[in-house]
């Protein structure tokens, strides 16, 4: 047996089985994890670079875009993430998402709104010098690792940010994005999305347009919440590697936002990764399930109910009515060994979706509790080494390709 082999690799077929029988089994059947020193010492010689998280949005639209009124250098009990935390959980790099609502496209303000939202995670950083730092690319997150400071990268969620145009989306480049979703709930006129009618199987001529221009830019293409058919038809044209910056395995959980098998063997082709999202309702098979029309129900709320904060109610009020599991810890790594099993473990990371959903497994309330990820890993067999790629090393190793594509077209 090759000790150096994680356990599922070595036995494929009784892993199936026992992803099949953990993916039915209730969270009653398990038992917490528990945090042991070893694990915490595996977890803090690495960190985390987690691929999505929504804080900014959350401060903007709970905290009227105010430092003053969520001060996050102290513990803030709405949010799911603050400085006090982000230690805790030994998090090192991190994509802040600079996300707006699809509707802005609607109204002509998603560029502006993005572009204010860019600004906001300008706004924390220069507020907190001591704790963030920007970065855009390997070497500066390396270096700004050496100085016991989080890297900060800027991270677009939706295309509808760019209003159909290449010269907007190298504008943001430049202001500071790192990535951008191709789309977000609402298929475009360019891209179809995984919770949206389907208008173009795909992507159209200018969607593989706007691919080859991120390439050559350096910015990561995104395949979070766009459909199965633009999954594929952007890795037929990307030359550098792609991201799932926060979705997870369909066949452990069957809702679209998730990546099918044949996409996740596209992916380790591709060279690129997946990134796991904690919300119950993509992790949790059953709430898989029942939250399958989830986007459908928000874009007829939002038409009912255009202002925001009627919005909230009127979302919050269908979750009440519509209940779901919140799942475990033990479901978020089932994805990440479903994913390690069929696109390798050089092609899964993390990508929590935190201050970005309304629910998440029980032991992952928050940005603190990234180690237990760890002892599971740990527990199911996994390396040390290995469980540094999931959580930094891997996509350390697709922003740097990523760099080299975008150097050999200048």
């Amino acid at each position: 047996m090759n000790a150096k082999r994680p356990f599922w690799r070595q036995f494929p077929e009784l892993m199936l089985m026992i992803s099949a029988l953990s993916a039915v089994g209730s969270a009653a059947e398990r038992l917490p994890v528990v945090l042991t020193d070893a694990a915490r010492r595996v977890h803090e010689t690495g960190f985390i670079f987690d691929g999505h998280n929504d804080l900014p949005w959350a401060i903007r639209s709970d905290f009227s875009s105010s430092f003053d009124k969520a001060d996050i250098s102290k513990k803030v009990s709405k949010l799911q993430t603050d400085i006090p935390r982000l230690r805790q959980g030994n998090v090192g790099a991190q994509f802040w998402s600079v996300f707006v609502p699809a509707e802005t496209a609607k109204d002509g303000t998603a560029f502006s709104k993005t572009v204010e939202q860019i600004e906001l995670v300008k706004t924390m950083v220069k507020r907190y010098p001591e704790t963030f730092e920007l970065a855009r690319t390997v070497n500066d997150t390396e270096r700004i690792r050496k100085h016991g400071k989080i890297a900060s990268l800027i991270g677009m969620e939706g295309g509808h940010s760019i209003e159909d145009s290449i010269e907007n989306l190298r504008r943001l480049h430049a202001m500071g994005a790192g990535y951008m979703t191709l789309t977000h709930s609402d298929t475009l006129a360019w891209a179809d999305a995984a919770t949206d009618d389907p208008t173009h199987d795909g992507l159209t001529p200018f969607g593989e347009d706007v691919v080859r221009e991120m390439n050559k830019l350096g910015m990561l293409v995104d395949l979070s919440h766009v459909s199965a058919a633009t999954m594929r038809d952007a890795l037929r044209v990307t030359s550098a590697p792609v991201i799932f910056s926060h979705s997870s395995a369909r066949f452990i959980a069957d809702h679209p936002r998730n990546v099918p098998d044949d996409v996740l063997e596209l992916v380790k082709k591709n060279g690129g990764i997946v990134m796991v999202n904690f919300y119950s309702g993509f992790v949790h098979p059953e709430s898989a399930r029942r939250r399958a029309n989830m986007f459908q129900v928000s874009r007829e709320l939002r038409a009912q109910f255009p202002i925001e904060a009627e919005y909230k109610v009127a979302r919050k009020k269908w979750e009440s009515e519509h209940p779901i599991e919140r799942g475990t810890v033990y479901d978020v790594v089932d994805h990440i060994q479903h994913i390690a099993k069929i696109a390798g473990i050089d092609h899964v990371g993390i990508g929590s979706d935190y201050d970005g959903v309304s629910m998440v497994p029980e032991q992952l309330d928050d940005v603190s509790t990234y180690p237990l990820i760890t002892q599971e890993l740990l527990n199911r067999g996994v390396t040390a080494d290995q469980i540094h790629q999931v959580m930094s090393g891997n996509m350390l190793r697709v922003m740097r390709q990523a760099e080299i594509v975008a150097a050999a077209q200048k």
